[in-house]
């Protein structure tokens, strides 16, 4: 997995990069140049073309300025436009300005009509106005420089991240540019992986300029497809359906029967040998009708057809059983939701814990440490936000703060869905999870996803992996589905593609 550098985690790696001699004008120098050849490559050569950069006065605005001195050497015809008075510049920005002199690059002092006049005529742009630690909403100048450089269709190429996102969160608070490409320098950070911000950074290429690998850590991590490989366990030849995994899905109720059947069916589609389905009864011949191959368990049931609770006939199965999913379906009826609670406080296997599962623990999340298993949780926005007494829009405003905290509280590994999931433990690492997209926006793929992780924890993984691989091969599949369906897509096609999401995987 490739470390994530949030916004202190890159000033640290700059300090710990020149205490070891290699200087900040040195990683200026390599990283202008790195953005000079990026906005060649986005203008489509250098002769003949015409670029404009626009500079504030950090070390963002430094790379902008050698940028401009390498095209002008390369035969870029060259504007810089500066946000900021020379004078304010910090060193070795400064230094930079300097070097221009000799050249036959323009600078010139922003206004909204001068940079209006460049960019219309230019071939690329480069927005070199703020960096990774910026925070708010720009104003003023920067706030009409961003917005005319978006007006102006000429291609952008951002300088670590584009202006106006938050490095850290990914929020954007007010104007913020939208890049064609961003170059960004020694790992990726979390701002241009995270929405909003993700939408505006386009391609992002990540350049290392001269930093010392061993200095690039982080406890947030970028999954990739050979992570995703490696935690996949081989089937042996001689391995049998119980030997296979044998996961358990509690779930469903009279008015939706759905939800079992998707992820009792998505356990099965990811691997387990054996899955067993306990419903409500008056609903199990439904459930016996769409997924044939399952044991089923009946399971009492209220007035209302929601589970009232376990059954000796439960019991027997989760004696057996390697994991078990509990949630999709089974409403909030209070009855049940009280079961609820017990069943995750008792049980000998590990769980994850989705839908109405979670919403039984809602206000109460620190009851979910006083449990006997390991423990994943699966929710959005909002019913994360019921857990912990937040808005879903508090949530989504430090996605990753707000995972590591839950992690912490709970002990248990935290999966949020959104653009991006994110999986946390409670050791405070957060995998970002890069596949997935808007063809998942449809009922029923998250339980699709519940029964994945089931289905992957029945065959050993640890939590954080079975939730890590469950994502990723969830995104893949919905990708897949939305290839063949469009904006037809609904989960069931999801669940359908899910071996063939990780045959892609596997075989790389």
């Amino acid at each position: 997995m490739i470390p994530v550098l949030t916004p202190i985690e890159a000033a640290a790696l700059d300090r710990e990069t020149q205490a070891r001699g290699i200087s900040a004008d040195a990683l200026m120098e390599a990283a202008g140049r790195e953005v000079a050849d990026a906005a060649v490559r986005l203008a489509g050569g250098a002769y003949g073309r015409r670029a404009v950069v626009v500079c504030g006065k950090g070390n963002n605005g430094g790379d902008g300025l050698v940028a401009a001195r390498y095209l002008d050497v390369w035969g870029v015809r060259t504007t810089v436009v500066l946000l900021e008075e020379g004078a304010d510049l910090r060193e070795p920005a400064a230094s930079n300005l300097a070097r221009l002199d000799p050249t036959q690059v323009r600078v010139r002092a922003f206004s909204h009509a001068l940079l209006a006049r460049e960019v219309a005529r230019a071939d690329v742009a480069i927005d070199a106005i703020f960096g990774t630690g910026f925070r708010g909403a720009p104003e003023d100048a920067h706030a009409e420089a961003i917005a005319a450089l978006n007006a102006s269709g000429v291609p952008v190429v951002a300088v670590d991240i584009p202006s106006g996102v938050n490095g850290e969160t990914g929020v954007v608070e007010g104007e913020a540019a939208r890049a064609d490409l961003t170059v960004t320098f020694g790992a990726a950070k979390p701002g241009l992986l995270l929405f909003p911000g993700a939408g505006h950074a386009g391609v992002v290429e990540v350049e290392p300029i001269g930093f010392p690998p061993d200095l690039i850590r982080s406890d947030l991590l970028l999954v990739q497809a050979e992570d995703v490989a490696a935690l996949l366990p081989p089937r042996e030849i001689e391995t049998h359906k119980r030997s296979a995994g044998y996961a358990v899905v509690v779930a469903g109720s009279r008015s939706m029967t759905g939800a079992a059947a998707l992820a009792g069916s998505a356990a099965y589609r990811a691997g387990a040998g054996l899955v067993a389905i306990a419903v409500p009864e008056g609903i199990l011949p439904v459930i016996q009708e769409v997924v044939r191959e399952a044991v089923f368990v009946p399971l009492p049931e209220t007035e209302a057809g929601t589970a009232a609770g376990g059954s000796a006939r439960l019991d027997e199965v989760l004696a057996q059983a390697d994991a078990l999913a509990v949630g999709p379906g089974m409403t909030t009826d209070e009855r049940t939701s009280a079961w609820v609670r017990e069943l995750v406080r008792s049980s000998e296997i590990p769980v994850v814990l989705d839908a109405d599962g979670l919403n039984a623990f809602a206000g109460r999340a620190e009851d979910l440490a006083d449990r006997k298993a390991e423990l994943v949780l699966t929710p959005h926005a909002g019913e994360f936000g019921r857990l912990v007494g937040a808005s879903g829009r508090e949530v989504e405003a430090d996605r990753v703060r707000h995972v590591r905290d839950l992690a912490a509280r709970t002990s248990a590994t935290v999966l949020l869905k959104g653009s991006r999931t994110l999986v946390g433990t409670p050791d405070g690492v957060v995998r970002i999870n890069p596949t997935g997209g808007p063809y998942l926006a449809t009922g029923g793929t998250g339980d699709v996803l519940t029964g994945a992780i089931a289905g992957l924890l029945a065959r050993g993984l640890a939590p954080p992996d079975a939730a890590t691989a469950a994502a990723y091969l969830h995104g893949i599949a919905g990708r897949l589905a939305a290839e063949e369906r469009g904006e037809g897509t609904t989960a069931g096609d999801v669940l359908d593609q899910l071996p063939r999401a990780i045959g892609e995987v596997l075989e790389g």
